[in-house]
């Protein structure tokens, strides 16, 4: 076996995830699949140069017979076909997993992308509590005691596993010398070792597919599904795929995406924060048109984002797909109520917007917002599990409507810019420490918001952009300046060991990749290299 693992231990129970049968099972799937997955990463660095040398998005005219076809995904399997209320979080530690399975959700999205530290004990040891809860036998005691467990007075959360996306690699697993793709080993791992059982179990393997940017990557993506389910021995369609339209290029390939899971698609899902990071990456050098206003005035209210959603539930509802709403990032403070209660109407208002526009469900950060969600889609839904019969003809956006933010409103001020170093800066020192989702000013942030907040600074300091509140001009030293100055901020907020250990690299990964002089296209790879 070519295949070599750093260490076939770092997690309890590891010896049930890293056997030898899965592990040819992942060689497979990096011999099969790695050179066309190499090839779709080489196709964004292309069409993203096209884009920087005066291209624009448009939908594409070599697929239009597919938007035009008549034809729709598969049937939705029982388990999933009611998804009013999905509950996301981390699938490590065993305690959040099980207080999600536990939230009275219809799904839980395992996250092994966004909200999750990919470091090798995470890896593995997320696998092991997804394994346990796939055979109802997960549970957990903490260290003063306390027990965990599955409930049995209710329905469980239905898992849907969310793997890394295609850029990232898994360094602690190798083929032939060459890291295996972390979406191969997380997709692997779990499919191989749980498909079977969460079948008979009456559920089955879903997955969340996240960062894709073409119909293409779907594509790839459909193609290890045939092979995996052939592999492992279980029927053809037994997966089911829900996609993250968090992408501006794949905003404008929503149908052909669809179409090419056909046979496994669930639905699409409005992956609003890293929409909002690929609108900046995409079109970064396209001058003051592609401003964003601070990232605390961008609602969902605005235009470009208005026409993302409703073309998202349009598109799904006519191929017989479910549409998902975003994340409600605003979570309660029990220890200010008054904060609390305004969290409660924020993500009342978000939900109940979604609910209107046709959304089949959408995404809480909080157990405590999962009863909040609920009740908004019931007063929609009734006893229907889901709207797909709501059909959206009455959306028509254009091109021109899903890349206007120029009419998003909003201000960018010196406090949006200080928020955004403060947050990358915080979010990326926690990430560091080995926790993938955190609470910062009562917002649940994931690596996503850190990567809008880093973008932002590297955009307004490359359009020397004049803040609203202050006047001053977004050069490097202003940006140096609220850096160190935010960052002394966070040192008298953690303990002096911490902030050593994790925030003070944070800070310097911050200002390296904000004022680079060549955009970094995610914060997660140079921050991969610093940890285990």
């Amino acid at each position: 076996m070519a295949i070599e693992v750093s260490d076939l231990s770092p997690a309890e129970g590891a010896e049930k995830i890293l056997t030898p049968d899965a592990l040819v099972f992942i060689e497979e799937l990096h011999r099969r699949f790695q050179p066309e997955r190499k090839a779709r990463l080489d196709a964004r660095v292309e069409r993203r140069n096209r884009i920087a040398a005066g291209e624009s998005l448009d939908f594409l005219p070599e697929t239009a017979q597919v938007r035009e076809g008549n034809w729709t995904v598969a049937p939705a399997p029982a388990a999933l076909s009611d998804r009013r209320v999905e509950m996301t979080g981390p699938a490590s530690p065993a305690k959040m997993a099980i207080n999600a399975l536990n939230s009275g959700a219809k799904v839980w999205l395992a996250d092994l992308e966004d909200a999750h530290t990919p470091t090798w004990h995470n890896v593995v040891d997320a696998q092991v509590n997804l394994y346990g809860a796939s055979r109802g036998e997960l549970s957990f005691t903490s260290p003063e005691g306390k027990e965990y467990a599955l409930r049995t007075d209710a329905p469980l959360a239905v898992m849907v596993t969310r793997p890394r996306g295609w850029h990232l690699p898994e360094k602690h697993v190798v083929v032939d010398g060459e890291p295996v793709a972390g979406a191969l080993v997380d997709f692997g791992l779990h499919f191989f070792h749980n498909a079977a059982t969460l079948l008979e179990n009456g559920a089955g393997p879903y997955y969340y597919l996240p960062k894709m940017e073409s119909h293409l990557e779907a594509r790839l993506w459909n193609d290890i599904f045939t092979f995996a389910e052939d592999y492992v021995g279980v029927p053809a369609g037994s997966i089911r795929a829900t996609v993250l339209i968090e992408t501006i290029p794949a905003a404008f390939e929503m149908d052909e995406i669809l179409y090419e899971l056909r046979d496994h698609a669930s639905g699409l899902n409005a992956g609003r924060w890293d929409y909002l990071f690929s609108m900046i990456k995409v079109f970064r050098d396209a001058g003051k048109a592609f401003l964003l206003p601070d990232r605390a005035d961008v609602s969902m209210t605005a235009p470009f984002m208005r026409a993302y959603t409703e073309l998202l539930v349009k598109t799904c509802h006519r191929r017989g797909a479910f549409a998902m709403g975003g994340m409600a990032a605003f979570i309660p403070n029990r220890r200010e109520p008054e904060t609390t209660a305004r969290a409660f109407e924020k993500v009342t208002a978000d939900k109940t917007r979604e609910a209107n526009d046709g959304f089949d469900g959408s995404w809480v950060a909080h157990p405590d917002m999962v009863a909040t969600c609920r009740e908004v889609f019931d007063s929609v839904l009734g006893d229907k599990p889901n709207q797909v019969d709501k059909q959206r003809d009455d959306v028509a956006d254009t091109a021109t409507d899903l890349l206007d933010v120029t009419t998003a409103g909003g201000s960018i001020t010196e406090a949006g810019l200080r928020s955004n170093l403060y947050v990358a800066v915080a979010y990326t020192a926690v990430w560091l420490s080995g926790n993938g989702a955190v609470a910062i000013h009562n917002l649940m942030e994931d690596a996503a918001t850190a990567e809008i907040s880093r973008s932002q600074v590297w955009q307004q300091v490359r359009n020397a952009v004049v803040l609203e509140d202050t006047g001053a001009t977004v050069t490097e030293a202003l940006v140096t300046r609220l850096l160190n100055e935010e960052t002394e901020r966070l040192r008298s907020e953690v303990p002096e060991e911490m902030f050593t250990r994790y925030y003070a690299p944070a800070s310097a990964l911050i200002a390296d990749i904000s004022l680079a002089k060549e955009y970094v296209d995610f914060l997660t790879l140079p921050a991969y290299e610093l940890i285990d």
